[in-house]
């Protein structure tokens, strides 16, 4: 991971504002042929100054940039969600091999976490089997919002993906819509009265504006069938 210095801070009933020079792009995911999400595709990247603000309301004619239509139809930006670190919320789940720590809360509807065949919960519960274990394991560090962490279970360690500090789009073609706001790397993040939320290595914020769980997405997106135009 690459030392901290990209920072988001929340506006009241506005916009993100951006620093640090954090690069910007689409992030696409990836279905089979069942619709099974197993991955992410590089789309489009966006010349971006080293401060910039993003949409959070939703309704920009310019996204996913503020053009400052939060204004116009007076958007209700409050922080809904709890600044209490993760390993104070989370459920834990013992396998033989693994742990997994669950906050459901942070789910944002990306559906890495399970498939036809079978899901990151059941994985971890027979995580004795090479073969379950490692798909734990791909599962829960596929999951953007960091609901799910794999722990090794001898040392306790997180198992998580390497990310640098950037930002990234989520768009979800196989439910015609566009996901949150993805942060990777350790992405500092401030809320409107200054206080911090905890810094982790994957979290995903609403872009659509209808999130029960501000700032965090809730997968409203797809219920909304949120689409980025811009």
């Amino acid at each position: 991971m690459e030392n901290k210095r990209g920072k988001i801070k929340i506006t009241k009933n506005g916009p993100y504002l951006i620093s640090g020079a954090l690069a910007l792009s689409k992030e696409i995911i990836i279905s089979d042929k069942n619709g099974d999400s197993i991955g992410y595709e590089n789309g489009q990247k966006y010349d971006c100054p080293a401060e910039y603000a993003l949409c959070r309301c939703g309704a920009s004619k310019n996204k996913p940039f503020c053009d400052g239509s939060h204004e116009r139809f007076v958007f209700d930006g409050t922080e809904t969600a709890s600044k209490e670190d993760y390993s104070r919320q989370c459920e834990k789940i013992n396998g033989p091999e693994l742990e997994l720590d669950d906050l459901p809360e942070l789910c944002a509807l990306a559906r890495f976490c399970h498939d036809q065949r079978s899901d990151v919960w059941n994985n971890t519960e027979g995580s004795d089997d090479p073969k379950a274990k490692n798909e734990a394991i791909r599962q829960a560090c596929l999951c953007p919002s960091g609901r799910l962490v794999a722990r090794d279970k001898n040392s306790g360690d997180p198992i998580e993906p390497k990310l640098n500090q950037e930002i990234g789009l989520i768009e979800d073609p196989e439910k015609g819509v566009s996901g949150p706001i993805r942060l990777k790397g350790g992405v500092e993040l401030e809320g409107v009265n200054g206080e911090k939320y905890e810094t982790r290595n994957r979290m995903t914020l609403c872009r659509c504006g209808k999130s029960r769980n501000k700032p965090y997405c809730d997968g409203t997106h797809i219920g909304s069938r949120f689409n980025d135009s811009g």
